[in-house]
């Protein structure tokens, strides 16, 4: 691995560090498909998504609906699996986020602060 690959990597990393992670039930099916939307659970950041469950081949591309606590209208988005893992839950797709529209981009981060917010609280934060 070159060195600049592993700067890419660790900024990779140090980037997706950045926002919170949130437990949450989301939809996913393949993208480009008329298949149904199969609830998971999983996590949700501001760079993309991660489910638990049968996963999907690395570089698959898939379609997510996200209904975010108080939203009339789930957030629908697409994304690229980019790495299944295999942990005491199970199998698990990490995916990022390809196609976000700006608004839903500003309702996840909106969101991803409330919940950061409402954890410092309850920890004695500000």
């Amino acid at each position: 691995m070159s060195e600049q690959s592993k700067d890419s990597g660790q900024q990779l990393e140090n980037d997706r560090r950045d926002s919170p992670r949130v437990e949450m039930r989301l939809s996913v099916r393949r993208a480009g498909t008329s298949d149904t939307f199969e609830p998971r659970e999983g996590n949700l950041s501001l760079g993309g998504f991660a489910w638990y469950g049968s996963a999907l081949p690395v570089g698959t591309k898939v379609e997510v609906r996200i209904l975010l606590p108080g939203a009339k209208e789930a957030l629908l988005a697409r994304g690229e699996v980019l790495h299944v893992g295999h942990g005491s839950r199970g199998s698990s797709a990490h995916v990022r986020f390809l196609e976000l529209p700006v608004e839903a981009e500003m309702s996840i981060a909106r969101y991803l602060d409330d919940v950061e917010l409402a954890e410092s609280r309850s920890r004695g934060g500000a």
